[in-house]
Parts: C-alpha cells; sequence; structure tokens
C-alpha cells in the first residue's frame, strides 16, 4: 500500500536544498546555493511535520552540490560545491566544520587537488571521512583528530559522479561512472581500491551521455540495491571474502525508463526503498516531474507524488530526501518540503533490526552527559543517498525521552563506530547529554536508528546524584529491604541496626517499618524499579 504524503505546517521561509539529520535530533537545511542554514525543531510531542523553523550561523562560502557529512562526534563537515553562489559552475576548492553546541563554523583543509566541487564522500566505520576527486583516479581519507588528509592507494577512474555506499564489511561501494559499467570497491584497513566486478551490460546504470548514475543503498538483506540514470536498476551481492568482486544482477527497470539522473533514494524502516525519477532524457537534460516508487524487493511500486514534484522543468536532481526519526521522510523541492509516511500495511521493523540499549544509566539529571552502550546503534544501513551532490546518510542514534506527555531528544556525540549493519553482537558505545529542560520524574529513554525505535528503558530524571552502583547491586538492595536485616553504613563500616534489643523496644516493628520505607522509596526514586 501507498503511503501519505503531509505538507509541513510551517514551510521553510527559503529555498531548501540539502538537508542533514543532527545528533541531537533537529534538521538543518542550507538555503540553496547560499551560506545560510535554518533549523527544524520536533514540537513537544516529536512531530517533524508540526516543528519551528530558526536561523543558525551560515558557512562562509554559498555551496550547492557538495560533499556533506555527520561526523562521528556529531560536528557537521561540508566540502566544495559545484557552484558558489552564482549560475556558473565553479568547483569551488574549500571546507568547512560546523560545531552545533557552538552555533560556528570553521575551516578546514582540503586535500590538495585544487578543486572539491561535487565530490563524492562517505564516512567510514572508524569515523575517518572518504572523499574523491571528480577529475582524476584520486581519493583521500581525512582523519578529524590530527585534521589530516592522507591518500588512498589509485583508483581504477575518476571519481566524478559516483554514489559510494557503505558496507557491512567496512568497505565501501561505487560503481564507475567514466569506465562504466564496472565497480570497485575501497579497503579502509589495507588503503586500496579492488575490483567489485560489473553490472550487466543490458542493465547499465550510467547514461554516457551525461556520465550520471542514481543512488545506491544497502538493505537489510545486505545486497545493495542501485539505481540507474538509465531507467535500469542492479543488484550488488558481496561476496564474503572482501577481497572478491562479488556478484552483479539485474533488477526490475523503471516503467518507460523513467530515470536517476542525479537524485535521492531512502530506505524505509520497513525494509522497502523510496526512489525518486524523473522523465526520459538523453544528456545533459533534466525534465520532470519526479516521479516516486517504492522498492519491495522484487518489484517496483508505483506510489503517489506530492504537489511540489509536478515541476516539469527539473527532475528529481534538484530535491532531496532526509529520514526523520519518526520514520517519516522529508522530500524538499520547489520551495516547499512535504513528509512521506509509509503505509503501516507495508510492513514494519523486523523485530531483528531494532536497536538496542544494553547500558544506560538509572538516574539522569537534566543537562547531564552519560556513557551508553547498545548495539545497532547505527542501523543496518546509511539509509539516505544521492551521490556526489548531496550526501546525507543517518547511520548514527538519536535518543529519545519520554517524559511528562512530552518528547525530549539528547544530542548524541563520541560514536565508538560508525559502521553499518553490524549486529547484534558487536557492542557500539557513545556519550549522550540530555536536554538541559527535561522535567524531573519517571521516564522512558529509546534509541533510534534510521527511523527504527529500541525498546523503552525506563529511566528516572531527577537532579540528585546517581546512585554508585549498578543494577545487579540496586536489585539486591530492594530485596534485601523487604525482609533481610538493616545495616547502618558509616565511616567506620556497616554495622547491624539492632531495634529488637532485651528488653525490646515496643515501637520496634514500627521503627524498622518506617525505615524500610524510607530507604526504599529512596532507592525507587533511582529508576527502573517496579513492584
Amino acid at each position: 500500500m501507498p503511503g501519505k504524503w503531509t505538507a509541513l505546517t510551517t514551510q521553510p521561509p527559503f529555498d531548501p536544498s540539502t538537508m542533514l539529520l543532527l545528533m541531537d535530533g533537529t534538521v538543518i537545511c542550507n538555503v540553496s546555493n547560499g551560506q545560510s542554514w535554518w533549523k527544524l525543531t520536533p514540537d513537544s510531542g516529536g512531530s517533524y511535520i508540526n516543528g519551528t523553523w530558526s536561523q543558525i550561523a551560515s558557512m562562509k562560502n554559498a555551496r550547492l552540490y557538495y560533499a556533506s557529512a555527520i561526523l562521528a562526534d556529531g560536528r557537521v563537515f561540508v566540502a566544495g560545491g559545484e557552484y558558489n553562489g552564482g549560475d556558473s559552475g565553479v568547483e569551488l576548492d574549500a571546507a568547512e566544520i560546523y560545531d552545533p553546541v557552538l552555533d560556528q563554523w570553521s575551516d578546514l583543509p582540503t586535500p590538495g587537488w585544487g578543486h572539491v566541487g561535487d565530490a563524492p564522500c562517505c564516512v567510514l566505520a572508524d569515523g575517518r571521512l572518504l572523499m574523491g576527486d571528480i577529475s582524476s583516479p584520486q581519493a583521500a581519507v581525512w582523519d578529524p583528530v590530527p585534521n589530516k588528509w592522507t591518500p588512498t592507494g589509485p583508483k581504477n577512474d575518476a571519481c566524478s559522479e559516483e554514489t559510494w555506499t557503505l558496507l557491512p564489511d567496512g568497505s565501501v561501494l561505487t560503481a564507475e561512472c567514466t569506465n562504466h559499467p564496472k565497480a570497485e570497491r575501497y579497503l579502509p584497513w589495507s588503503n586500496e581500491w579492488l575490483s567489485a566486478g560489473s553490472i550487466p551490460a543490458d542493465h547499465d546504470l550510467v547514461e554516457s551521455a551525461s556520465i550520471e548514475i542514481g543512488p545506491a543503498l544497502l538493505m537489510p538483506d545486505g545486497n545493495v540495491f542501485a539505481i540507474g540514470a538509465t531507467g535500469y536498476t542492479a543488484i550488488y551481492t558481496p561476496d564474503a571474502d572482501p577481497a572478491k568482486p562479488g556478484v552483479w544482477t539485474a533488477g526490475p527497470p523503471f516503467e518507460n525508463l523513467r530515470q536517476a539522473k542525479d537524485a535521492p533514494a531512502c530506505l524505509l524502516p520497513n525494509g522497502r526503498v523510496l526512489c525518486t525519477v524523473g522523465t526520459a532524457a538523453v544528456g545533459e537534460n533534466y525534465p520532470g516531474p519526479t516521479y516516486f516508487y517504492e522498492f519491495d524487493g522484487a518489484s517496483l511500486v508505483k506510489v503517489n507524488d506530492p504537489q511540489n514534484a509536478a515541476d516539469t522543468g527539473a527532475g528529481p536532481y534538484d530535491s532531496r530526501l532526509l529520514l526523520v526519526p519518526t520514520g517519516d521522510v522529508f522530500f524538499a523541492k520547489s520551495g516547499q518540503i512535504w513528509a512521506y509516511t509509509p503505509d503501516a500495511a507495508s510492513g514494519r521493523p523486523d523485530p531483528s533490526w531494532l536497536p538496542v540499549i544494553s547500558s544506560s544509566p538509572l538516574v539522569v539529571a537534566p543537562g547531564a552527559s552519560y556513557p551508553i552502550v547498545g548495539s545497532q546503534l547505527t542501523g543496518l544501513s546509511q539509509a539516505v543517498s544521492y551521490g556526489d551532490d548531496a550526501a546525507m546518510a543517518t547511520n548514527y542514534p538519536i535518543f529519545r525521552v519520554d517524559v511528562a506527555g512530552a518528547v525530549f531528544y539528547a544530542r548524541t556525540s563520541a560514536m565508538s563506530d560508525m559502521g553499518v549493519a553490524r549486529g547484534t553482537s558487536f557492542k557500539q558505545s557513545c556519550q549522550v547529554t540530555f536536554p538541559s529542560s527535561l522535567p524531573t520524574g519517571n521516564a522512558k529513554l529509546s534509541v533510534i536508528a534510521n527511523g527504527i525505535q529500541s525498546q523503552a528503558m525506563p529511566v528516572s530524571i531527577s537532579t540528585m546524584p546517581a546512585p554508585p552502583f549498578d543494577l545487579a547491586t540496586l536489585n539486591i538492595l530492594r530485596n534485601g529491604l523487604k525482609s533481610g536485616p538493616l545495616w547502618l553504613v558509616d565511616r567506620h563500616g556497616p554495622s547491624p541496626l539492632l531495634l529488637h534489643g532485651d528488653p525490646p523496644r515496643p515501637d520496634a516493628q514500627k521503627i524498622e517499618a518506617e525505615v524500610r520505607q524510607i530507604y526504599s522509596d529512596l532507592i525507587a526514586s533511582y529508576g527502573r524499579l517496579s513492584e
């Protein structure tokens, strides 16, 4: 069943372009071909459709069609720009980084190619960033810690127009655009590029006249669904041995061979892919309107198109998709943003896909930070793909707090790992800072990865200090208060609290019951205790 489109209640007061989901749950959006950025904050119920806009700090350089990413520490990376505020291409050679906490942009070095332009990029599993040269077979890896670029081994072709997809083993897949239908993979552990076979010749994904291609997304089954600028699709199955090329097979074609010539796609929480394509055309022609389909793993199913997709003069190349924590997908085009809500009848996330919180604090204080450990915190895929012109991956955790009838999102940072499809046995950790506006009381804590929400954990929001013991010890204390002996702990160590002397105090039972109740209430205030 097709999903439902809803216009944002408050449309952006600017022409929206690249959208990025920050690790605090807000969405930032660049003004098309400009320096300005705006932030969308969800409402008190957690709704992004009913969110409000506010302006944040502007970049130093205007940009359109550029490399972008959210880093493991929560900062925003941008580099290049095919355009720099004007109508003529410039292939801008400049990079910047945004700190959301300080609301501040700073300059970064570039790899030294003399241009960056609309370079493809990908955040690696270890938190470094891979970026390609649009004019040569060069690529480089940027390490945020020393703020340094390091060249990779030689690539098979120039990186221009390519779509890069992070795989579960940490390698990066790309279909070659200037040497199609070949494909290759980057192996970070050996810093080399190896062959990834070839796309079937009769399902080539690259249109020769424009050297364009569409998006490519890792699916929950471990295969990559790649969409072409030719009307064709292909599916890549990696080999268990990363040194081997893997296998490409033909996917279903779009009706009338509609093309994804620089077009966004998004992996929905139910495992389907929301695709955008435009009217078929040759060369540097990108006509609209924009058509939407869902790929269900076997077939392409036509779904409804939003009102802002009707522009016949421009196809999906000037649009963007972004998956938000509610599972809705934002579609930005023609000065508006509409949200796609997948139909529940099309399926829900498989329980095995859910992220899991395995270690978190019993009590959190408003404005304080805590380490949290879990599995599948980065999801099963980068989830959002466009290609070289706009990278908007969402493979990182967003922590949600439900308290006092309202929804709050905490801020994640210090991710230990940015890999995808890590499995439930692989532990990932991060630092989580809770909003200073949190009200005190009993709450529910959950984590969201690519629109898929974990089981909620009870947590207490309190200004009291956190207990100096773990959950197992807490349960022992709780159970001991029901029937075991009472102990007084002071600077001399523990000693039994004797209320039944010889002769016994007449009010001993009453005092003991009151002491037990006082300490039971105290421990219960530390959360996760239910009778």
